[in-house]
């Protein structure tokens, strides 16, 4: 049988054990719920700075262009703020034709009340480049891909796969034309044809618009509106963008040219993006960024908006490696 002396040890040695298993544990509940707390606020709050002092906001356009409604508020509330002027960093493949259309407009409307400045990222292509359009300046890196004026509507065909395993899609529509092209079948001529219009009519307003904003025309437009993108050096020439440099080189021509106050602070302006848009590798990406994992937090960007890519529909001006559009 035990010593009482040991029998006393060996109870206060367990009671402090206990208390410090419990320390961490309350201490590790705090922390999750602090930090589940923190990333919701960072997510939730408020779309810009509180502040009521003059800046240079910077909104940032990143990932797959859709012209979603939280975007283009946040570019209306910048427009309505103290900001004397904005710097857009894009980085972006583009998106949906329409939606980069809706973009452009409502930074068209920005630059109306404030000098704005696009600063090309790692790329600003198709959709992307519709946006640093609409700002008064376009800076890229000198390794920047900038371009891939297009339009692209792509569609899978199944048509000999279902032939294969002896499967026919049976339908009733009022006119030929209607639901074409399907994917269950090969697609007629008459359909192709009438895609081939819409293509041609979204790409022609494509180079209207490079015509008007870049004032390229002639045999300059065509050389640059044939899909393909172009590093920030080889687009200096082609007049797609204006200057190579980096922010600060934004900034100061727009204390130089648009005599905004110098020495102003940069400001970032975030979205709000409720939770329940965001998925589950959103919610990781943004998890891994508010504990400072920034490779991660990048990666798990990628991989979510490569998945937002699949559900794309209609006209596309998009980029990627391996299709030039």
């Amino acid at each position: 049988m035990a010593a009482p002396e040991q029998t006393a040890d060996y109870l206060l040695d367990r009671r402090k054990l206990r208390r410090k298993l419990s320390f961490w544990r309350v201490a590790a509940f705090t922390f999750l719920v602090v930090a589940a707390g923190a990333i919701t606020w960072r997510l939730t709050g408020g779309s810009g700075p509180s502040t009521l002092q003059s800046h240079i906001a910077r909104i940032t356009i990143d990932g797959i262009i859709t012209g979603d409604r939280d975007t283009l508020k946040l570019i209306d509330d910048v427009a309505k703020s103290h900001a004397a002027a904005v710097i857009l960093s894009i980085e972006s493949p583009g998106g949906t034709t329409t939606g980069a259309e809706r973009l452009y407009e409502h930074i068209r409307k920005l630059s109306e009340k404030k000098p704005v400045v696009a600063m090309v990222g790692g790329m600003a292509a198709s959709g992307g480049y519709i946006a640093a359009m609409g700002a008064d300046r376009i800076v890229a890196q000198g390794n920047s891909l900038v371009g891939s004026i297009g339009v692209l509507f792509q569609f899978p065909n199944v048509s000999k796969l279902l032939d294969t395993v002896g499967v026919k899609m049976e339908e009733v529509k009022s006119s030929p034309l209607k639901a074409s092209p399907n994917g269950y079948e090969p697609t007629s001529p008459e359909a192709r044809a009438a895609l081939v219009a819409l293509v041609k009519d979204s790409f022609d307003w494509f180079k209207d618009l490079v015509r008007e904003r870049r004032n390229i025309t002639g045999e300059a437009l065509d050389q640059v509106a044939d899909g393909r993108v172009f590093t920030g050096r080889q687009a200096l020439p082609l007049k797609l963008v204006d200057a190579l440099g980096s922010e600060r080189d934004a900034i100061a021509w727009l204390e130089e040219e648009k005599h905004i106050g110098k020495n102003l602070p940069v400001r970032d302006w975030k979205k709000r993006q409720p939770l329940d848009r965001l998925g589950l590798l959103g919610m990781a990406a943004e998890t891994a960024a508010f504990m400072g994992l920034d490779g991660p937090a990048l990666s798990l960007r990628k991989l979510a908006a490569s998945r937002e890519e699949w559900f794309l529909d209609g006209l596309l001006s998009i980029w990627h490696a391996g299709s030039v559009n």
